[in-house]
Parts: C-alpha cells; structure tokens; sequence
C-alpha cells in the first residue's frame, strides 16, 4: 500500500564533530524534527550524516528518522532511514527503507521501502509503500 505524505522541517542541531580524517568533502552530523501531515502524520526526530560540499552541492547523506504518529487509521512508532548522493543539480543513487522490527502500537510489523520527492515549489514529500492495511482500525495503539 502507498502512503503519501508532506512534511516540514525545524529545530536544526548541527554538532560540530570534525574526524581526523580529511578527504575532498566535509562530513557533518545534524538532527532536526519534522511534522508530517497527509496519510503519514505525526512527528519524527531525523539525524543526518553527510559528507557535502556547500559551495558546490556534491555529495551523500545518510537519515536515520524516528518516527511517532499515524498511517492511516494506525498509531504507533517506527524508524526508517534514507539516503542519496547529488552532484549539485540532480538525485541518485537514493534508498530508503522502513527499518524492520522497529514498530511500535498499530504499527507493529510495518515493513516497506519510503521514497523523497521534492516538487517543483519546492514542497517536500515522502512515499511509504508498506505491507499494512491502513483502513482498518486497529486498537492496538
């Protein structure tokens, strides 16, 4: 089953943590919280990892993101992560994957894969396509 979702982003938290490694992009960690309205709704807590270029937009992010709310008619929690690479223009090499086992209340057994669109003005969005059947009410939660 597809569900859609749009969400917004706040309480940015850049840690100022510097490897002893160099290489040809910096890597940085940051958490921020997201609010999610649409078929996915409720509110996640999402740390970054990145290797990017600012200047030039190149590079890779890895999110892990906790999520608390609802699909659907199903409260609970999950976790799931996602990834993607830019050369400064374009998207690729994306991922992304409801992490297994991590569901909480209505939501326990959640699997799927989840997909970042970003439209033309700029509204973000987010695609689970997961195993539940989400217009059944479940009390679990």
């Amino acid at each position: 089953m597809l569900s859609t979702s749009t969400f917004t982003t706040s309480d940015f938290d850049v840690t100022d943590f510097v490897p002893d490694i160099t290489t040809a992009l910096p890597t940085g960690h940051l958490r921020m919280r997201k609010t999610y309205s649409g078929d996915v709704a409720g509110r996640s807590v999402t740390q970054f990892t990145s290797a990017f270029d600012q200047g030039s937009g190149v590079g890779t992010y890895v999110a892990m993101e906790s999520f608390e709310g609802a699909v659907g008619r199903r409260r609970g929690a999950f976790n799931f992560v996602h990834a993607a690479s830019t050369s400064g223009s374009d998207r690729s090499h994306e991922y992304g994957l409801i992490v297994p086992g991590s569901g909480t209340g209505a939501l326990v057994g959640i699997e799927g894969t989840v997909h970042l669109r970003i439209d033309e003005d700029g509204t973000h969005r987010m695609d689970f396509e997961h195993n539940l059947d989400v217009g059944a009410r479940d009390t679990r939660a």
